[in-house]
């Protein structure tokens, strides 16, 4: 018999989320492979006897990525992050769908009320994800027949199917006594799944899982263990600290052996404070600063209203105000600038974001352009003075130093 848990620590995960939202929308599409991440070129047409014409995924030239894909067009190899063209070759006929973000966040915020009727204890990870702290919600220790954790299972069921009443979505829900094992438990069952594991379970559901199910083994990692032999979880089980130590951290070599063996501490967290905000586009082809001006100029205003109204309906303001550019040989550079009095106002972000462009030469084509605002606080509130730049810089961009020669202060903003 299963042990009691001694936390019970739920995971809630979307299932394709911004897909699902679309077919939420466009229902017909149901049980068709669809791939969402095209733009607003590819809004569906209403043709003269009311029926739609939907974009293929042939129809596609450009160097955008996947956003997200139904699980038809999942099974085809096609995920998100990958690029469109690839995607092309691998599933041509998918339907090709527009991005929309306002309405992905909209639905986000339904699911996470939904859940919070019943679960207020939550852990905000994401527009399509959360933690839930269930351990003392009533009657969920009780037995149901002869299942001990019936409890459990039943108030996993009302989550989902408030989800479900309150959006329309499926939702695959995984329910262990820590974070790590719910994270990974909520993917064992996709989609509309619910899982529960106790501490007992991990040998029989969890050893057997390649090593980068833990969440916070990355690539590097996981190709390190590859190399040492150690596929999955239970063979990193099986390996002695001392042993791992001489191939990681100390600190590293004890959080892989306690983890491997499904042990988390961590609580879940209900009032951390998000860092920055930030709006990023890639462009369907590359852009120049000069030629293509006009059209860069409304994609930069557009990303700082977007930031400021991602702001402002959050309730933060922000002090230091950076952008992110890729160029057509990949390189990837970030400047930033700090302001003395904290903002949420589209056209001082617009002002502050285009100093920053003084900074960088912008002789190359652009493939992406981004808007950041960090430094957040509340409006009223005393702002924190900002980091410093070694520490803001993210890792492997391009340094945020300011280079004397790309200096123009003079010259009015390039767009």
């Amino acid at each position: 018999m299963s042990h009691p848990l001694p936390r019970v620590i739920a995971h809630l995960d979307m299932d394709a989320f911004y897909a699902s939202v679309e077919l939420l929308r466009y229902p017909m599409l149901r049980g068709q492979a669809a791939v969402v991440g095209g733009g607003r070129r590819h809004t569906p047409v209403e043709q003269a006897d009311g029926t739609l014409k939907f974009f293929k995924l042939e129809d596609y030239a450009g160097r955008g990525v996947v956003t997200t894909s139904t699980y038809e067009a999942r099974a085809f190899g096609v995920f998100s992050g990958m690029g469109m063209m690839k995607a092309a070759a691998l599933a041509p006929h998918a339907v090709l769908l527009p991005t929309d973000f306002d309405s992905y966040r909209h639905y986000s915020r339904k699911f996470k009320a939904a859940v919070a009727e019943i679960a207020p204890v939550i852990e905000d990870r994401g527009i399509d994800e959360i933690y839930i702290d269930l351990t003392e919600v009533p009657g969920i220790r009780e037995p149901i027949g002869h299942d001990p954790l019936g409890g459990v299972r039943a108030f996993g069921h009302e989550l989902k199917n408030n989800v479900r009443r309150a959006t329309g979505l499926t939702c695959s829900v995984g329910i262990t006594p820590n974070k790590l094992l719910s994270k990974i438990a909520s993917e064992l069952d996709k989609p509309n799944g619910l899982t529960v594991l106790t501490m007992d379970d991990v040998p029989t559901r969890i050893w057997p899982l390649p090593v980068r199910r833990i969440n916070g083994i990355g690539p590097k990692a996981g190709a390190r263990l590859d190399a040492l032999g150690v596929h999955t979880i239970g063979e990193l089980a099986a390996r002695d600290p001392d042993w791992l130590a001489q191939h990681f951290t100390v600190n590293t070599a004890q959080w892989l052996h306690d983890v491997s063996r499904g042990l988390d501490e961590r609580p879940v967290v209900t009032d951390s404070d998000p860092v920055s905000m930030s709006r990023e586009t890639t462009f369907d082809r590359d852009l120049h600063a000069r030629r293509d001006r006009a059209e860069l100029s409304a994609i930069f205003t557009e990303l700082c209203t977007q930031v400021a109204a991602d702001l402002s309906r959050k309730g933060w303001v922000g002090r230091t105000i950076g952008i992110k550019l890729r160029f057509d040989d990949f390189k990837t550079v970030t400047r930033d600038q700090s302001i003395a009095l904290p903002t949420a106002d589209p056209a001082e972000i617009r002002h502050v974001a285009g100093q920053c462009l003084k900074r960088v030469d912008l002789t190359r084509r652009l493939r992406l352009l981004g808007v950041r605002v960090g430094g957040l606080s509340r409006p009223g509130a005393p702002a924190s003075a900002p980091a410093p730049r070694a520490k803001a810089r993210a890792a492997g961009q391009a340094s945020t130093a300011r280079p004397a020669a790309a200096e123009r202060p003079d010259e009015p903003t390039l767009f």
